[in-house]
C-alpha cells in the first residue's frame, strides 16, 4: 500500500515554506487572469471557428485512427467518408455549451487551488487525496500534456512566422532552415526548424529572470490580443448581414453538439492557473478568481468572434485554414485582417509562455517531493525561479520542435488534460469525505454530484479520441512506472516513513 501513501495538506505547505525550495510570491488576481487567458485564447480562435460552423467531413485509415464514439455511432460507415453536421451561426451556443462544461472541472480546480496553494497543479492535488502512484501518473502525464502541446503549437509558430515575413517583406527564411526535417515518418530534405527552437528559448530566458518579468510580458501579450480581437468584432460588426445567420440552426441541436465537441478543446488551458499557485500573494482568495474570470473572458470573447464571423460569411463557406483571414479579406478589410495576424501570432507566443511556465512548476513539485532528481527543484540565488527545471523544459520542447512534425501528436494533450480534470474532480469528492471541516477559500455549490458530472463528462470526451491516442497514451505511462519504481518511489519524500493515510 505504500504506493499509495499520500502527503497531508499541512506537510506540502510546509514543504513550500522552505527556504532553499521557496518561491516568490508576486503575482496578483489579474495577473493569474492574463495567465489564463493566455493558455485558453490562442490562434484556434479565429481557425476552428469556422470548422465547427461549417462542419468537417471524416474518413478513417483504420480502426486506431477512429474517435471510440465515432466508431460506436457509426460502425463501419466510420471508415468512409462522413460529414459531421456544422453548427451554423449557433456555433456561439457551441461555445456558450462548451464553457458551461468546462465550469465544473473550473470549479473543481478552484475549490483545490484555495485549500492546497502549492505549485504543481492536478500532480499535488492528487498527492494530497489519492496516492502517490496517482499523483505520479498525472505528474507524467502533465509533462507530457504541455510538451507535446508546445512542440505543435512553436512547429504552427515557425510556419506563421514564415509566412508573415514573405507576405510583409518579400523575404523568408530558407527553406532548410525553416520547416521539420521528419514529418510521418518521412525525410523532407530541410535541416531543422530555427525558428521553433529559437522562441521557445528566448521564452525559456525570460522565465527564468522572473515570475513577476514573465507575467508582465504575458500580460502586454494577452492584451495586444484581446485589443487585436475588439477590433476584428467592432470593426467588422459594420459588414454583418443578419440574413447570413438564418437558419440559425441549421442542422437542429445535433449541429451544436457536434461544435461543442470540435471547439471542447480551445479552452483547454485555464488549469495552467493554478500551476502558479505558490507564486500568488493570496491564493486563497485570487486563484478561484483567476480560474473562473480566466473561463468567463474567453466565453464571452469566443462568442463575440463566432457571432461576427457567421454574420459577415454564410457558415458554409468557413471551412478553411484561415476562415476569418479569408473573411475579412473577401471584405476587403485589409487593416482588420493585419491585426487578426497579429492576433494570431500573439496567441501561440503567449500560450507557449505559459505552458512552458506550467511545465517547469510540474517538474519542481516532482522533484521537491522526491519523485524527479533534485536538480529540478533547484532554486535561482537571485532570479527565485526554478531555472534548470525550466531551461532543460525548453530543451526538450524546442529541439523535438525543430525535428518533428508533432501535429499528429495533439490527441495526447487532450486526453492527459481530460485525465487531469478527472483526478482533481474525484479529489474534490475524497476531501469533501475525509476532511469535511478543513477551511475552504472557495467551494463546489451542490456537494459531491457536481464534481461526479465533471468526471462523466471527461470521460466521454475522453471516449470521442482515437484509439491510436489511448494506445500512446498508456506506453508513455508503463515508460513512466520504469522511472516511478527504482527511482521515485525510493526516494520520496515519504519513503520509509509510515504513510499519513492510505
Amino acid at each position: 500500500m505504500s504506493i499509495f501513501r499520500t502527503k497531508s495538506i499541512d506537510a506540502l505547505i510546509a514543504a513550500s515554506e522552505d527556504p532553499g525550495k521557496k518561491l516568490r510570491r508576486t503575482l496578483g488576481p489579474w495577473s493569474l487572469t492574463a495567465l489564463g487567458i493566455g493558455a485558453v485564447i490562442g490562434s484556434g480562435i479565429f481557425i476552428l471557428t469556422g470548422t465547427a460552423a461549417a462542419g468537417e467531413m471524416l474518413s478513417y485509415k483504420s480502426i486506431l485512427h477512429a474517435p471510440i464514439l465515432d466508431l460506436l455511432r457509426y460502425g463501419s460507415q466510420a471508415f468512409s467518408t462522413i460529414g459531421r453536421p456544422g453548427a451554423g451561426p449557433g456555433i456561439s451556443l457551441s461555445f456558450l455549451l462548451t464553457a458551461f462544461a468546462c465550469s465544473f472541472a473550473a470549479l473543481c480546480y478552484a475549490e483545490l487551488a484555495s485549500m492546497i496553494p502549492i505549485a504543481g497543479s492536478a500532480y499535488t492535488y492528487a498527492y494530497a487525496t489519492l496516492g502517490e502512484i496517482v499523483a505520479w501518473i498525472i505528474g507524467w502525464d502533465l509533462i507530457l500534456e504541455y510538451a507535446v502541446s508546445n512542440m505543435a503549437v512553436a512547429v504552427g509558430f515557425s510556419a506563421y512566422l514564415n509566412d508573415i515575413l514573405d507576405n510583409t517583406f518579400g523575404w523568408h527564411l530558407p527553406a532548410k532552415w525553416a520547416g521539420p526535417p521528419i514529418v510521418e515518418g518521412q525525410f523532407t530534405g530541410a535541416w531543422f526548424n530555427i525558428s521553433a527552437l529559437i522562441i521557445l528559448l528566448v521564452l525559456t530566458y525570460i522565465l527564468v529572470r522572473g515570475v513577476r518579468e514573465s507575467a508582465g510580458t504575458n500580460n502586454a501579450m494577452v492584451a495586444i490580443k484581446i485589443i487585436a480581437i475588439v477590433i476584428f468584432v467592432v470593426g467588422a460588426a459594420r459588414a454583418v448581414n443578419t440574413s447570413n445567420w438564418h437558419p440559425f440552426l441549421p442542422n437542429g441541436f445535433s449541429g451544436v453538439l457536434t461544435g461543442s465537441a470540435i471547439v471542447f478543446f480551445t479552452y483547454i488551458g485555464f488549469d495552467s492557473v493554478s500551476t502558479a499557485a505558490e507564486e500568488c500573494r493570496r491564493p486563497q482568495r485570487d486563484l478561484p478568481f483567476g480560474i473562473i474570470m480566466t473561463l468567463v473572458v474567453c466565453a464571452v470573447l469566443y462568442i463575440a468572434v463566432a457571432l461576427v464571423l457567421t454574420g459577415i460569411a454564410r457558415y458554409d463557406t468557413l471551412n478553411n485554414a484561415a476562415p476569418v483571414a479569408n473573411a475579412l479579406k473577401a471584405l476587403g478589410f485589409n487593416g482588420i485582417r493585419q491585426w487578426v495576424s497579429i492576433g494570431a501570432i500573439l496567441g501561440m507566443v503567449s500560450s507557449l509562455l505559459v505552458f512552458q511556465y506550467g511545465q517547469a512548476r510540474i517538474w519542481f513539485a516532482m522533484s521537491r517531493d522526491g519523485l524527479l532528481p533534485k536538480a529540478f527543484s533547484a532554486i535561482h540565488p537571485t532570479h527565485g525561479t526554478p531555472h534548470i527545471s525550466t531551461w532543460i523544459a525548453g530543451l526538450v520542447v524546442g529541439i523535438p520542435a525543430g525535428i518533428l512534425d508533432i501535429g499528429t501528436f495533439a490527441d495526447l494533450a487532450n486526453i492527459g488534460t481530460l485525465f487531469a480534470f478527472i483526478v482533481v474532480s474525484a479529489g474534490v469528492i475524497v476531501l469533501r469525505r475525509t476532511q469535511p471541516d478543513r477551511v475552504r477559500g472557495f467551494r463546489v455549490p451542490g456537494g459531491s454530484w457536481l464534481p461526479a458530472v465533471s468526471i462523466v463528462f471527461c470521460l466521454v470526451l475522453m471516449m470521442a479520441l482515437p484509439l491510436e491516442t489511448w494506445v500512446r497514451f498508456l506506453v508513455w505511462l508503463l515508460i513512466g512506472f520504469g522511472i516511478y519504481f527504482p527511482f521515485g518511489r525510493k526516494h520520496s519524500a515519504l519513503a520509509g516513513n509510515a504513510p499519513e493515510s492510505a
